[in-house]
């Protein structure tokens, strides 16, 4: 049962003068009201509430340490000049416990933008409309009316061009016309693969010769599925993206309102709307940040006991991908900044399939950072919020150092997200959990990311803009539990688990010291990592994978020992894989699961001479129903893979048992305040 608290205002505390202990011993909470219509002179109570949350962060730093504290957000937008920033001083202290939360009927919304109004017509022709934007200004996300925006965008064969160590050549005469374009350095080549997203910026177009920034070319150039060599090539497609001239030049351009371009220099936003549209009866959005809130203390004194209730999350955009160091994305945010002298001259042609040089970077890739960040904490809740209009993944938790602003990374325990929606993500929902070796064999056992929750959760129309990104993506944690959410409307994974392919497992993986000479550069361990025991279960999950053929609905990577796949419902992913054990996959089991696919309802990549190499291995699926036979890999008992006990239904005249399982997955009912 939920314990009932009384509460005393900042006010009466500060009356209390030489009974201030006394007071703040009887009572179990204090309040601190917010509004965008305060005054941070005011002393925080429901009738003179301060006005911005940092002074509320202030006030709460004098009480937190005698009781528990309570940061009450009235209606409205609070709009951050900066990330907001939570550390060790700002959470619960002594056994006590600090919840910002909204108002009773108040919807507060954190926001990290700002509402352009005053545009005027500027190309009647094409619906552009222009305003005016601070000078220097940059983003890579816009919204209209709570809908993400598009940049304009050409789609190239990739016989249109020639590729080479220095950039390409257009070779296409009908595409002679983009070296016309006034603003080439504002240009990007966007390349999809077969699992990779990848964003390389232009440097210079002279004719038809286009130079791109270094040293985005280069590391899009090398390693797996790169932007010159995919790993399918007529399943790959390569855009051009971002530029005034191509709005309009879309084959459906009349069906596409609200493409836009920024211009930092001018401080102009350009803006296409509908043919009869008034876009003074738009709300169009611009984010100004790149983070919205960072929560980490150090691994010795994590941020403790910070809870946060129905507040909306909202407007920034991550500008990493329009750096000169572009996004060579490897898998799931993950993506290569760092260059190695060793890298061949030719490697954008020699190095397409790995090579030892480029796993000499293995261990230095680094993670997108999410808008709410947190790294070095322990019990941390979010619950009933929105996360929605985010230009990157939304919510990250224990990632490497490198993607959090207070340069602090992993060390979570005991995180709990539950109850929220996520929605209008330019980059995935969660993403927990690092890559690097501090995050699977760390020196320090403070490190350890431990008992993450995600549970009953709503996810829908996520990476819209880093297609590689997974909805929900969970590395090396001890004991994630991923339950009951309800996930739909995303172009790769539902729902992603571990990381490495294996490469980090005690053994190492026998495929990359043999083909790419693997661990000349790296380490090749002894232990296991810290991922171990991962529960999938009783989620709902459709509508997923509409961009790539790669991956599964579900999705695991490494040895994951003691961990299960459970009574999760996966279906409308048309020819897709449903369940997908990649390389390095060992130690799960797969059971209880309802699978509605055209394609693979379960894959395993036992990657090579199975036989011999035993990359993935001690793996059971039983006991799951699905409508087609088709299965991927080799599922032998002799090789530690047993995929028998399942059951066929193609007519979807489901069991009992089936039914049940459909008719549970997803977000449960709320229980009652109170209820046991």
């Amino acid at each position: 049962m939920m314990k009932r608290r009384a509460s005393v205002s900042l006010l009466a505390c500060a009356l209390a003068t030489a009974s201030f202990l006394p007071v703040l011993a009887e009572a179990r909470t204090v309040e601190i009201h917010v509004s965008p219509e305060g005054d941070d002179a005011n002393p925080g109570t429901q009738a003179r509430p301060v006005r911005t949350l940092p002074y509320a962060q202030t006030l709460v730093r004098r009480a937190n340490a005698d009781a528990d504290v309570m940061v009450l957000l009235g209606e409205g937008t609070y709009r951050l000049e900066a990330p907001l920033l939570f550390r060790t001083a700002d959470g619960g202290q002594n056994g006590h416990d600090v919840t910002w939360r909204a108002q009773p009927g108040a919807h507060p919304l954190l926001s990290g933008g700002f509402q352009v109004t005053g545009f005027t017509l500027f190309d009647a022709e094409r619906h552009i409309w222009v305003a005016d934007v601070p000078r220097g200004l940059d983003t890579r996300d816009v919204w209209v009316d709570g809908t993400t925006a598009e940049r304009p965008w050409l789609k190239i064969a990739r016989s249109d061009v020639r590729f080479d160590a220095k950039g390409f050549t257009i070779i296409a005469p009908e595409l002679a016309w983009l070296g016309g374009i006034v603003h080439p350095e504002r240009l990007e080549v966007e390349a999809t693969g077969f699992f990779t997203d990848r964003y390389s910026p232009v440097k210079a177009i002279a004719g038809t010769r286009v130079t791109m920034q270094q040293p985005a070319w280069d590391n899009n150039t090398w390693g797996y599925d790169t932007l010159s060599q995919p790993i399918f090539p007529d399943d790959s497609r390569l855009f051009l993206v971002n530029a005034l001239e191509f709005i309009g030049r879309t084959n459906d351009w009349h069906a596409r309102p609200y493409q836009w371009v920024i211009d930092p220099a001018e401080g102009k936003l350009y803006l296409r709307t509908g043919e009869d549209e008034n876009i003074a009866e738009r709300t169009i959005i611009v984010p100004r940040l790149e983070a919205l809130v960072s929560i980490a203390g150090t691994p010795e004194a994590p941020v403790e006991r910070l809870h946060f209730e129905g507040l909306g999350f909202a407007h920034t955009s991550w500008l990493g991908a329009s750096r000169r160091t572009g996004y060579a994305n490897q898998q799931s945010g993950a993506y290569l900044l760092e260059t190695t002298p060793l890298r061949p001259k030719d490697a954008w042609e020699s190095c397409d399939w790995g090579c030892v040089e480029f796993e000499s970077l293995r261990q230095r890739w680094h993670q997108m950072p999410a808008a709410v960040q947190v790294a070095a904490a322990r019990d941390i809740s979010f619950s009933g919020n929105t996360f929605s209009q985010i230009g990157q993944i939304a919510l990250g938790i224990g990632n490497d150092a490198n993607a959090n602003l207070s340069g602090v990374g992993l060390a979570t325990q005991r995180i709990t997200v539950q109850r929220n929606r996520f929605a209008v993500l330019s980059g995935g929902a969660i993403m927990a959990g690092g890559v690097r070796l501090e995050a699977h064999h760390p020196e320090n056992p403070n490190l350890v990311n431990k008992d993450l929750m995600i549970a009953d959760n709503t996810f829908a129309t996520v990476s819209q803009h880093y297609k590689d990104n997974a909805v929900i993506l969970s590395t090396y944690v001890e004991g994630a539990s991923i339950l009951h959410n309800d996930i739909t409307d995303a172009p790769y994974d539902g729902i992603a688990v571990g990381w490495g392919w294996g490469y980090n497992d005690a053994g190492g993986n026998p495929n990359y010291a043999e083909n790419q000479q693997g661990y000349v550069y790296n380490p090749r361990f002894t232990a296991p990592t810290t991922l171990r025991g991962t529960l999938v279960e009783g989620n709902r999950i459709h509508g997923v994978k509409t961009w790539y053929m790669d991956g599964g609905a579900i999705y695991n990577l490494s040895a994951n020992p003691d961990a299960v796949i459970r009574a999760n419902h996966i279906f409308d992913i048309r020819d897709r894989i449903g369940i997908y054990l990649d390389e390095g996959s060992k130690h799960f089991t797969v059971t209880g699961n309802v699978v509605e696919t055209a394609g693979k309802w379960l894959n395993i990549n036992t990657a090579g001479d199975m036989f011999r190499r035993r990359v993935s291995t001690d793996n059971r699926a039983t006991g799951n129903w699905h409508t087609t036979n088709t299965t991927g890999g080799r599922w032998l008992p002799e090789i530690g893979n047993d995929a028998r006990g399942n059951i066929l239904v193609p007519d979807r005249d489901w069991p009992a048992q089936a039914a049940r399982v459909i008719a549970e997955a997803g977000v449960r009912a709320a229980r009652a305040e109170g209820s046991n």
